[in-house]
Order: structure tokens, then C-alpha cells, then sequence
């Protein structure tokens, strides 16, 4: 059993290591992926009748970007993804594309899916220990709902504004931008902390 362990151990640092000191050729492939498995999440899509701001699920992959990645490939990841939508590849939610998109009511979760990946990418590779379950949660807590959320209910207000002539409140704005991903956004921190339990070394 001991055997086994250390056997899991060893492969799991072993592979690490192998991300962090791939050639460029491999970081490349990794962020093309990582981008792609960003856009496959957003597919998951629940759109709300009363929000411009859909459920999906690539918050997940965006905040395993900077786990995998770290600091500077998970962030590059999630820019491929936004320029990549941009540019016409429809990967994003509803297999959608085009700046309209990146410009519209969720612009500003896009920025952040930026700030999320590097911040977590960043405390990732500095410190091993934030690697642990218990230690990763609240790292998870801040990236989801605060790289993330701080600039998409931004730019939700800021289109809000442009489209309906009026500030949404305070209320209404988290209403629409925030409080119906709460439970689910829970859920994939917590799932994404798992996957730094099982698959990164400590």
C-alpha cells in the first residue's frame, strides 16, 4: 500500500515538473488545450430569463488554467480563448463567437477569467502548501469571486447603462450578475481545490 502511494506521489510530481519545464513547442499544445477545454465548459449553458448573464461552467476551467498552467501559461490560456472568440471560433457559450460577445453584458467575466487564472497560477507555484485542499479553498473563494466577479458586475453596469440609459442598483445588479451563480460558483471552487488535492504535488 505504502508502495502504491509513493508510486502516486512520485508520478504526480513527475508530471508537474514536466509542465513546468516543457519545451515551448509543449507549452504551446498546453495553452491551445487549455483554451479548448475553456470553451467546451462554456457549452454547459442555462441561460436566465431574467439576467443577460448565462450559467455555464467555465469558471472551472478557468480556475484549473492556473493550477496546471500556473501564473503565466493559465492566464495566456484564457486569452487565447477570449482573442480565439473573438476572431470567430465559436467556442464560446452556445457555441458562439464575435466581439459583440466579448464587448456585451459578460465582457467584463471575460477580463476576469484573467485575473482568476493568474492569481491562482501565481500562489500555485510560489507556495506548494497552498496546494493542499483546506488551503486552496479560500485562494478558489477569492479568484472565483473576486478576480472575476469584481470587473464582470463592472462591465454588466457599464452595459446596463449604455443599452437601458439607467445604472442598474446595487440590488438588481446582483441580481442579475451574481447571487444566481453563488451556489453553483461554490461548487466548482470546491471541485477545482479537489482536483489541486489530487493531481498537484504539495
Amino acid at each position: 500500500m505504502n508502495i502504491n502511494i509513493n508510486s502516486y506521489y512520485e508520478k504526480r510530481l513527475n508530471i508537474f515538473e514536466r509542465i513546468q519545464n516543457s519545451s515551448n513547442l509543449e507549452k504551446t499544445v498546453l495553452v491551445i488545450l487549455m483554451a479548448c477545454f475553456t470553451g467546451l465548459a462554456s457549452q454547459i449553458f442555462i441561460p436566465l430569463p431574467w439576467s443577460p448573464v448565462p450559467i455555464t461552467a467555465q469558471t472551472f476551467a478557468v480556475l484549473i488554467s492556473g493550477l496546471f498552467l500556473g501564473k503565466k501559461l493559465g492566464p495566456l490560456s484564457q486569452i487565447v480563448y477570449i482573442i480565439g472568440g473573438a476572431l470567430g471560433i465559436a467556442w464560446y457559450g452556445e457555441m458562439t463567437s464575435g466581439l459583440s460577445i466579448l464587448f456585451g453584458s459578460t465582457g467584463g467575466y471575460f477580463l476576469g477569467f484573467i485575473f482568476a487564472s493568474m492569481f491562482i497560477g501565481y500562489l500555485s507555484e510560489k507556495y506548494s502548501r497552498s496546494r493542499k485542499f483546506r488551503n486552496m479553498i479560500p485562494i478558489m473563494l477569492i479568484a472565483n469571486f473576486a478576480c472575476i466577479y469584481i470587473p464582470g458586475l463592472i462591465v454588466l453596469a457599464i452595459w446596463y447603462n449604455i443599452n437601458f440609459g439607467i445604472l442598474p442598483d446595487m440590488i438588481n445588479l446582483l441580481l442579475m450578475g451574481l447571487v444566481p451563480f453563488i451556489i453553483g460558483d461554490i461548487v466548482k471552487t470546491f471541485g477545482a481545490a479537489l482536483v489541486s488535492k489530487i493531481f498537484l504535488p504539495k
